[in-house]
């Protein structure tokens, strides 16, 4: 049984816990709440660019000559991933549920006899997936000295992924994230961005437009935006998602050390209690000799 002073020690530590775990809590739940406003105001924006370029692809007359960005290389062979997590821990299941989906998928390319390469946007993707996948690791961006999503960070790995796709490194383009829905829940993501899937959003409308100037000319334009665009979306949900998750985990971890304080109290006073209580036989029984 643990002493009386090494059980005090314990119950000071776990209230030195409690309250950093609740400060965390109150931080996420601030940071909250502007990262969902921002995830929420960027999602109508990806969508209808999205609508935009589909009904421009619909316009095209030559399709065999269709910007590559919109129709592919006609290969499959090889596939680049695009695994968007945090560069900070203590946000619960956050990172490990896009890891997750993101082996799952990669399982499935390397038993089709496909190649597979690997970029990571945050740390701590990076940390869980080199143990394993290290050699199919090709970039390791990390966006730690930026205090906010912004979409010049996701900018820079659009162009990235436009240059290595210009340089013919690859086929198709994945990438994953989270999804915000709410503070409990975080839904990993498997999106395509190249070439663009017209049957991956069930938000796009049948809207019609008409163009000037002429299709391909828009698209030439256009598409290396939406690249960007759509990886700024990700990066504005996985940022919601983040802190949703922090908060829930810290809110666990806040319950649970009040809970471990409870039981160490009561612990504390029945070993104290027993102490007092052997002193006092003690005192008796040397009363009682005399």
């Amino acid at each position: 049984m643990a002493s009386l002073d090494d059980l005090k020690k314990r119950i000071a530590s776990v209230k030195s816990t409690q309250k950093i775990t609740k400060a965390m809590k109150m931080v996420a739940a601030a940071k909250l709440r502007r990262a969902q406003e921002n995830a929420e105001k960027g999602r109508p924006y990806s969508e209808k660019m999205n609508n935009v370029i589909l009904n421009l692809s619909n316009g095209i007359s030559d399709k065999e000559n269709a910007p590559k960005l919109l129709s592919g290389t006609g290969n499959d062979n090889v596939h680049l991933c695009v695994v968007m997590t945090s560069d900070r821990g203590l946000c619960g299941g956050f990172n490990s549920n896009i890891i997750k989906k993101a082996k799952s998928y990669f399982s499935k390319i390397l038993n089709e006899g496909k190649e597979l390469k690997i970029i990571t946007v945050g740390s701590k993707g990076n940390d869980q997936l080199k143990r394993v996948y290290g050699d199919k690791i090709i970039e390791n961006i990390s966006f730690k000295e930026s205090k906010n999503v912004n979409y010049f960070d996701a900018d820079k790995v659009g162009k990235m992924v436009i240059k290595k796709f210009a340089a013919g490194e690859f086929d198709i383009c994945i990438i994953f994230y989270n999804q915000f829905k709410n503070v409990i829940t975080q839904i990993p993501q498997v999106q395509q961005i190249i070439p663009l899937n017209n049957e991956q959003d069930e938000n796009i409308s049948d809207e019609s437009y008409e163009f000037e100037p002429d299709e391909d000319e828009i698209l030439n334009n256009l598409l290396p935006k939406n690249i960007s665009t759509q990886i700024f979306k990700a990066m504005l949900e996985n940022s919601a998602s983040e802190q949703g998750s922090r908060m829930s985990a810290m809110d666990n971890a806040t319950r649970n050390a009040g809970e471990m304080v409870d039981k160490l109290t009561i612990e504390y006073n029945r070993s104290r209690q027993a102490a007092i209580t052997k002193e006092l036989i003690e005192i008796i029984s040397g009363a009682e000799s005399l």
